[in-house]
């Protein structure tokens, strides 16, 4: 039996230009940090007792005969990437909820493919995890997605990726005194707005409207602003400062493709304002999920009792250790 535990992530600054059609034209930089709170894959090879050959597990459970039947994507992608035919248990627990904009879909990606590598007795890099992803997400899954969930989901920690025009990427620790990253977690409010969306259709729009040239300005707006942000980082900037950077990043993100914020949203997050936030975003693709906001600790209580609309508060701080194999204790096939 194999276990490993992937962390979510949070996206600072540069969302929308990991998307390849933009970044490998423009190039682009998104700076993120994987969350404390994971997505646990736990693998095994299923004895020959059963009617069925393999058993997947999550909010649903699959029992298949042959691969091409299991319904949940990422499983199928992993399988058919890996030229995994043999029988195998899969079980899924997730400490945040799915379709929520912190990378949950790449976090299983990640995880299933670090696991079913160990199962073989095979070591994965960091990189090599999220390149993989990528593959099975961008290429057999054919999903519209960037490309810095895998990324952070692998490598966790406190990143700034760089991607080049042409395509080529690297990822670079954000370096910054202990003291100063505690201060960090101490300022973020994260928080459930109890809206789970797909966010496929959000981003398939941002994808089009970038091939059709009707947000270039607005991306190159946002990594504009990611470069600024990461020059504040670096000299220890107030939160405050790069708050506002990240205010005008919302901004600018709204205007990415219709759907991203709603009216509900602007107006939580106008409160959220009001209540003596800095700044904020809406995570991932747009469409609901999670907020999160910077905001002076000893104003957090106020902003929570202003925005009865998040439905869950959760405890934030950053993962240093990317995926993880957690358990391993390997038995051989039935």
């Amino acid at each position: 039996m194999i276990i490993t535990r992937t962390p979510y992530r949070l996206s600072f600054f540069g969302g929308g230009t990991d998307y390849n059609p933009w970044f490998e034209e423009h190039g682009g930089l998104v700076i993120a940090v994987g969350i404390a709170h994971y997505c646990y894959l736990t693998v095994r090879y299923l004895p020959p007792f059963f009617e069925h050959r393999s058993r997947i597990v999550y909010s649903k459970i699959e029992s298949v005969a042959k691969n091409q039947e299991i319904i949940h994507p990422s499983v199928r992608g992993c399988l058919e990437y890996l030229k995994i035919s043999d029988g195998i248990e899969i079980h899924h627990d997730g400490d945040l909820p799915a379709r929520s904009g912190i990378g949950s879909s790449s976090s299983f990606t990640v995880g299933l493919l670090h696991a079913l590598h160990a199962l073989h007795g095979r070591m994965r890099s960091s990189e090599q995890l999220a390149l993989e992803a990528i593959e099975v997400e961008q290429v057999l899954l054919r999903e519209s997605v960037g490309i810095q969930d895998q990324i952070m989901a692998a490598h966790g920690g406190c990143q700034f990726i760089d991607m080049k025009p042409g395509g080529k990427w690297t990822i670079n620790n954000v370096l910054l005194p202990a003291d100063y990253l505690k201060e960090l977690e101490s300022h973020i409010l994260f928080g459930f707005s109890g809206i789970s969306r797909l966010a496929e259709r959000h981003a398939r729009a941002k994808v089009d409207n970038i091939k059709r040239g009707k947000t270039t300005e607005e991306l190159k707006g946002i990594h504009a602003l990611a470069r600024e942000a990461l020059h504040l980082f670096s000299q220890q900037a107030s939160f405050e400062a790069i708050a506002e950077l990240l205010d005008k990043s919302w901004h600018l993100k709204c205007r990415l493709a219709e759907g991203v914020s709603a009216s509900w949203m602007d107006d939580l997050y106008q409160t959220a304002l009001r209540a003596g936030a800095f700044g904020g975003k809406l995570m991932g693709a747009g469409g609901g999920g999670f907020f999160f906001f910077i905001a002076p600790p000893e104003k957090h209580q106020k902003i929570r009792e202003a925005l009865p609309q998040i439905k869950v508060w959760v405890p934030f701080q950053i993962d240093h250790g990317g995926s993880q194999v957690i358990l391993y204790n390997p038995s051989p096939k039935a």
